[in-house]
């Protein structure tokens, strides 16, 4: 199973995946929802404060839901009652995911991210070679991206507590068995603590005499930080 060691922000991407209204409270229990909703805004600030690309990754179809085939099960029953149409308020993303200006939104119309989309264009114009994955479902966006994602060699991590599924059983049972063959699957403080900057990083180095970057500490340097 992989591990989660250092994380160089400048080759990773932390995808935001259907964190919208509606997948958010349709399918799941307030309950269910509430961990991954309170999580995601540490989440995405420590990415942020990292220095790495953030992108945020919705379903969503036109009026009509024109890309939704006959032979699409799961997609013709949005269709059916008129649901994940782009610019509703069930398909925004929701307030505590919300995007900061000049982030990517890249708009799929099927459960992987990377089918009918821009995505793989955006990581390789910005040499990402790390996805850090957040997302609802697990049973759906997350298990996905991760097969679809290590098919092309991306290295893999997967943060547990910004995830979420109507079946926690299922949910549960990816993360530790299936999806952990794939990925690094992390807590929200576990990646901080991978990433240059962090708390315990700043302390080892205050500590042991130079800062981040290898800059020696000054006198004045040598305060909590």
């Amino acid at each position: 199973m992989p591990e989660l060691s250092h994380i160089d922000p400048r080759s990773a991407a932390l995808l935001v995946m259907d964190y919208q209204v509606d997948t958010l409270t349709r399918f799941m229990t307030a309950a269910q929802s509430a961990d991954a909703i309170a999580c995601v805004p540490r989440l995405i600030a420590t990415a942020r404060d990292a220095g790495m690309m953030v992108i945020h990754v919705v379903v969503a179809f036109r009026p009509g839901h024109p890309e939704v085939s006959p032979r699409n099960p799961l997609f013709s029953a949005l269709k059916a009652i008129g649901m994940a149409v782009a610019g509703s308020e069930g398909a925004a993303i929701h307030p505590a995911a919300a995007v900061r200006k000049g982030e990517p939104i890249v708009v799929k119309h099927r459960i992987s991210p990377f089918v009918g989309t821009d995505l793989e264009t955006l990581l390789r114009a910005n040499g990402i070679d790390t996805l850090v994955l957040a997302g609802v479902h697990t049973s759906g966006v997350v298990l996905s991206t991760v097969r679809h994602a290590g098919d092309l060699d991306y290295r893999l991590v997967v943060v547990r507590d910004c995830c979420a599924d109507p079946d926690a059983e299922v949910h549960a049972m990816l993360l530790d068995v299936v999806i952990a063959k794939q990925a690094a699957v992390v807590t929200t403080a576990e990646l901080a603590g991978a990433l240059p900057g962090s708390l315990h990083e700043r302390t080892r180095a205050i500590q042991g005499g130079t800062m981040p970057g290898g800059r020696r500490v000054q006198p004045r340097d040598r305060r909590p930080p």
